[in-house]
């Protein structure tokens, strides 16, 4: 029997086991951190992303990369990595792996030799038009608790404080 197995015993009896039907924890001295509230939301939204866009194998950044070349006629690895604050090293073994899944390509730029501009293949333009698809149902569920004039003020404030 291993540890794990024996049952945990004191003077006042068993001890409670945790189980999924524990009593909820009390977070009300977090409730003041809008860091809190930002992350729980964050969480939630994550979710529904992953289930909506599981299916197309794409991970958050790799979305917001491919929405940005998308978008932008000329745009570097550099730009990229200002635009979503990740780290050269990180940006580059990101676009390492969506070269090889045949979504992106690197090119030398012809107006400035020393930069190389992503581009989407085919495959990658294709992708993008089912994910941009995708993208404007799959926050529907998360965010009906809030009108359409909420949700855009949170959007503006939270953009607001992504700035500052």
């Amino acid at each position: 029997m291993a540890l794990a197995d024996v049952p945990a015993t004191d003077d006042d009896g068993p001890a409670p086991r945790a189980n999924a039907r524990s009593a909820a924890l009390d977070q009300s001295a977090l409730m003041h951190l809008m860091g809190y509230a930002a992350t729980r939301a964050s969480v939630t939204l994550k979710k529904h992303f992953h289930r909506h866009m599981g299916p197309l194998k794409l991970k958050a950044v790799e979305f917001s990369i491919l929405t940005l070349v998308h978008t932008n006629a000329e745009v570097n690895q550099k730009q990229l990595g200002q635009a979503l604050d990740v780290s050269a090293p990180n940006l580059a073994v990101t676009l390492d792996r969506m070269v090889e899944r045949g979504w992106v390509r690197r090119e030398r730029s012809e107006r400035d030799r020393r930069a190389q501009l992503i581009r989407l293949t085919p495959e990658g333009q294709a992708l993008i038009r089912k994910a941009l698809k995708v993208s404007h149902q799959m926050e529907v569920e998360p965010l009906k608790v809030l009108s359409a004039a909420e949700q855009a003020l949170l959007k503006e404030l939270l953009h607001r404080v992504a700035r500052s």
